[in-house]
């Protein structure tokens, strides 16, 4: 059986194409099986595969095969953080204030509780600060796929969606501002300290707003007949965004989400492409994703890291579902959909990376002891997490099956 796995992954070392097709193949037959159990999200059957392929199961997938697919993933992410931009508007938040304020409350509350936790253990500031940020994050591609597959839809989900962006673009915020600290902390001078996350920022927010007005304007002149074409335009405007970031080497991420919030702002009603469906073209991107993010589980981070592990776990999911169902009574929402949006808000995977990453990259100590532990949670979250997002919208009754039974 070895010799076989062996030769499985030598076929797919430094091979992007047969690497492509394996994920797509292998996810699509996790996705079938996971089909077959009522209660189960394919996302989970998704990732089961991809852990049973990768490098803690099989190994025929191992992690020089796996980066080869990074550039897919990222695409996916920011196909997914692009629409979660969209739910956020300005008329929309106007009219919804509580839910703002609910948001911003949950967010800094979930950064203090992490922010202590990680205090006490390590006895390290900088530490404390990153991490609490980071944790701030929710997985907006747990929530999205999971509300697609059971066709969900309901003020829960609308809250849950605003929730999550509101949740991202404030773990950013906060990472931002706790960098500087930790760059100064690592002997760099104040001037750069300050400069290089301001910079990423900037310019995330610069080339995602004249690509939002590019692509908005070209959507302008698309006919009804032409309607299919948006599609490709707004994997065209996230692929600019991936690219301008790398090359600039800012936030590719933030970019993604604020191109979502930039075009929602700038669109007309007539071509709105914050209303386009990805449909089975974005499940090439999203099956990908997700076996990726099977296949790269730390189990053995996890298996050495549990306990403080599942502390992380308990405090960030504590913090986040009982803030969201303390607050919402006080803004009108119901204990139970207040709940269950707060259930919503649990999963954490791609953002978190992606500034741990971040973190690694430019203070690489703090990098290495924050990993590990930040790493043994996403392990946790990102198995927890789809079947808690489903749990969740079959609770308060918004998914599809729910909905027909009420009609009949």
């Amino acid at each position: 059986m070895s010799e076989i796995t062996s030769f499985l992954a030598n076929l797919v070392h430094d091979n992007l194409v047969l690497t492509f097709g394996l994920l797509l193949v292998v996810g699509a037959l996790g996705g079938v099986l996971a089909a077959r159990i009522r209660w189960l999200p394919t996302i989970t059957g998704y990732m089961a595969i991809g852990l049973a392929m990768g490098p803690s199961g099989l190994g025929i997938l191992n992690d020089q095969g796996l980066s080869q697919a990074l550039v897919l993933v990222d695409i996916a992410l920011g196909l997914i953080l692009f629409k979660l931009g969209t739910a956020l508007h300005p008329v929309k938040a106007w009219r919804t204030p509580g839910l703002v304020l609910t948001g911003v409350a949950e967010s800094l509350i979930t950064a203090l509780v992490i922010g202590v936790l990680l205090w006490w253990l390590s006895g390290s500031l900088i530490v404390a600060l990153l991490g609490g940020a980071i944790a701030v994050s929710s997985s907006p591609a747990v929530l999205i796929h999971v509300a697609h597959e059971f066709d969900a839809e309901g003020p829960t989900l609308d809250a849950a969606e605003m929730l999550v962006a509101i949740n991202n673009v404030l773990s950013f915020l906060l990472f931002t501002l706790a960098l500087p600290i930790a760059l100064f902390g690592q002997g760099g001078t104040l001037l750069s300290a300050i400069e290089v996350p301001l910079v990423s920022m900037a310019g995330a927010v610069a080339f995602s707003v004249v690509t939002a007005l590019i692509i908005t304007r070209i959507s302008r002149v698309t006919l009804v007949h032409e309607a299919h074409l948006r599609f490709p335009l707004v994997v065209g405007g996230v692929m600019l965004v991936l690219g301008l970031a790398q090359a600039l080497n800012v936030s590719g991420l933030f970019g993604a989400l604020t191109l979502g919030i930039a075009t929602r702002w700038l669109e007309k009603r007539r071509s709105s492409l914050s209303n386009i469906e990805f449909g089975g073209g974005g499940d090439v991107f999203f099956i990908t994703l997700f076996v990726v993010a099977g296949a790269k589980l730390h189990l053995h981070d996890l298996v050495q890291y549990w306990p403080v592990a599942l502390a992380f776990v308990g405090a960030r999911a504590a913090a986040k579902v009982v803030t969201v169902t303390s607050l919402g009574p006080l803004f009108g929402y119901p204990v139970k959909k207040s709940f269950a949006a707060g259930l919503l808000l649990v999963p954490m995977a791609g953002l978190a990376i992606g500034l741990l990453q971040t973190t690694s990259t430019l203070v690489p100590e703090l990098g290495a002891r924050m990993g590990a532990i930040v790493l043994a949670a996403v392990a946790i979250f990102e198995t927890i997490g789809p079947p808690v997002a489903a749990w969740a919208i079959k609770f308060v009754g918004e998914d599809g099956a729910a909905k027909s039974a009420a009609d009949s």
